[in-house]
């Protein structure tokens, strides 16, 4: 290697020949511990602003990898992009000052292992098609590279034919049944709205007819792109939800902060109160408010729930609930020590007087508010438990959870004392990040890892006894894939044999974090739809028979509505990556045609934001406040260099 070399810390470098194109490769072993301390400041690092370190040190190759461990690295650099005459010579001299220049900003120009990269960043460099990553932990010729301390089997022969068919016919069944809004057989060609308007004011047809009309009105209102405003965030936001009635929307942001809303009009917020999260641990993970709007209880990583009430006049400290402290009625062998686990998520039941808990010792926890009595704290999933919903608001005795063991449980509060579910869905083959229910008592809809979501009725429900026959978890505990960082191909998914679920969707990305997913309102689009965020800055839309109904692109409706910061610029200049956006949760208004997309946002994704998007098939706005306004947690209007 020539002198540009010398700024690396004893290099092992070597050349050879790609057999198949006569391409010189030059490799470099890179030791992790010779990089010293890369402990970066990962609060800037989005890659990091998920999950946290696993506690017990299981069996995630990736931790290990991540803190150095015991492996050694190549990184090879292939001159494959030149001419065919070019020498070798040149093409090495060009090699050496790659990986010269590479491992300056991994070691840094003093070689003392503060680089000009942030973990996340040389993440990103070594899962990019310009180098490739070499670990060598083991030699496997039946294993392939997918990235940091990661490897996977290659890819069995699949069946090609072996996804799910698109329409699905009971998803067409479904969309037929009435139940999953109005169907109009007697027209060839969809009517404008304007055209149902005029037939609604002239009050044609029986009464059957204007009810039909109403609701396809309600159901073609689909929100667009173009968004109405843009809600700025220094912090990712995790979750974003309007309540039941329409009138309040709370914004969780990365910062343990909640931000409350007034959208009694949801064209014209109105902001008027935050509330803290004390002890959080990474992030805000799951909030969820009463029925009566009154509360809003919200979690981290952490046993403790926060209760903050919504009365803006109301500003002291939220309440804390232990759902770790040990009571008389919770004498189940799976209960675990005091502050051992983490809460994922957490709902209030339908008569509000419970919280039930998801949490990352495979356990779901119900607590009782009144008392602050934990009721039941079931060990129910082999990993962790990413979600839980009750299935029917009216009543708190039916409730789902959702594992990364990619099973959801149905449980009775009436029995939970035994630790035994009432029954379970199988079908995904990764885990789940998120459920949702109806409302009804009846459906349920799923968000997967394997980059599925799915439709469940409770009346397929698998029973306790074939789940115990059928062991369905055989085929799926195998999986190695981390959303975070990897990459899911289509050759790794497949049809799971015991699958009882009624519809599969497909097309958006679950990736980097727990992307959520929901039904459409009754009211504001007649159940129509379901729909959830997507790791490619995207909310998609679906009919029920799988097909797409549409697609409200954030990442086009926000890219560069606020400026590289100087940090970034300091080491990228105008080169910087751009602006990526990755839609963690959405929520359709239940009374009006809007959808507020909150994201994580920005350049580097280090920020965040809420967009409000509406049906407007208007090119242009003439409406006053006009459409895509940016203003920030405050709803305060921000700058023009900001908007630039």
């Amino acid at each position: 290697m020539d002198d540009s070399g010398d700024s690396l810390r004893s290099p092992s470098a070597s050349m050879s020949l790609n057999e198949e194109d006569d391409e010189p490769t030059w490799t470099y072993h890179f030791d992790p511990e010779d990089a010293g301390d890369m402990d970066d400041n990962d609060e800037y690092d989005p890659d990091f602003q998920d999950e946290p370190e696993e506690e017990d040190g299981d069996d995630d190759e990736y931790h290990d990898a991540e803190d150095g461990g015991d492996s050694n690295v190549e990184v090879e650099v292939f001159m494959g992009a030149g001419d065919e005459d070019d020498d070798d010579a040149e093409e090495g001299g060009m090699a050496a000052n790659t990986i010269s220049r590479l491992m300056t900003l991994i070691t840094g120009a003093a070689g003392n292992g503060t680089g000009f990269l942030t973990r996340a960043q040389l993440l990103g460099l070594i899962q990019s098609g310009e180098v490739t990553l070499r670990s060598t932990l083991e030699e496997d010729d039946d294993d392939e590279d997918i990235g940091w301390g990661r490897r996977r089997r290659r890819p069995r022969a699949r069946e090609p034919n072996r996804f799910p068919k698109v329409p699905s016919d009971e998803g067409t069944k479904l969309m037929h049944s009435g139940v999953f809004g109005a169907n109009d057989y007697r027209v060839t060609k969809k009517k404008q709205l304007a055209r149902r308007i005029l037939d609604r004011e002239l009050g044609l047809g029986d009464r059957r007819e204007r009810k039909q009309n109403q609701d396809l009105m309600a159901q073609g209102m689909i929100p667009s792109t173009n968004p109405e405003m843009i809600v700025h965030y220094d912090d990712p936001v995790y979750s974003g939800q309007f309540s039941d009635d329409g009138n309040f929307f709370y914004a969780c942001g990365h910062d343990f902060k909640v931000r409350m809303y007034d959208t009694s009009n949801p064209y014209n917020w109105k902001y008027y109160k935050t509330v803290n999260y004390p002890w959080g641990q990474w992030t805000l993970t799951d909030a969820s408010l009463s029925p009566d709007n009154r509360w809003l209880a919200y979690t981290s990583i952490q046993s403790n729930v926060c209760l903050a009430p919504t009365d803006p006049n109301d500003t002291g400290d939220p309440y804390t609930l232990d759902l770790a402290e040990r009571s008389a009625g919770t004498q189940h062998a799976g209960w675990r020590s005091r502050h051992s686990f983490g809460i994922w998520s957490v709902r209030f039941s339908g008569d509000g007087r419970e919280l039930v808990a998801g949490t990352n010792m495979q356990s779901i926890v119900v607590y009782d508010i009144e008392s602050r009595t934990v009721l039941h704290n079931v060990v129910g999933h082999e990993d962790d438990v990413n979600a839980v919903c009750f299935a029917d608001k009216s009543s708190p005795h039916i409730l789902y959870s959702g594992s990364d063991d990619a099973t959801i449980k149905v449980w009775d509060r009436r029995s939970m004392g035994d630790g035994r579910p009432a029954g379970a869905f199988v079908g995904h083959v990764e885990g789940l990040t998120y459920i949702d229910s109806k409302g009804d008592g009846r459906y349920i809809l799923s968000n997967g890892k394997d980059q599925t979501m799915k439709l469940w009725d409770l009346r397929m429900v698998m029973s306790t006894a074939k789940y115990d026959e059928v062991n369905p978890t055989r085929l799926t505990s195998h999986s190695d894939f981390d959303y975070r960082w990897g990459t899911y191909r289509d050759e790794d998914w497949f049809p799971h044999p015991n699958d009882n679920s009624l519809v599969t969707f497909r097309g958006h990305r679950v990736m980097r974090t727990l992307i959520r997913c929901h039904f459409s309102p009754p009211s504001s689009t007649n159940s129509r739809y379901v729909y959830s965020g997507s790791q490619d800055g995207k909310v998609y839309i679906w009919n029920m028979d799988a097909t797409l109904a549409g697609t409200i692109d954030v990442r086009k409706a926000t890219k560069n509505s606020r400026p590289l910061e100087r940090r970034y610029r300091i080491y990228h200049g105008d080169d910087f990556p751009g602006w990526n956006t990755c839609v963690r949760d959405v929520s359709w208004h239940p009374n009006a045609p809007v959808l507020a997309a909150s994201a994580w946002n920005g350049f580097n994704m280090a920020h965040g934001t809420c967009t409000l998007h509406s049906y407007n098939e208007a090119e242009e706005d003439e409406a006053e406040p006009q459409m895509g306004r940016s203003v920030d947690e405050k709803l305060r209007p921000v700058g023009e260099a900001f908007q630039s």
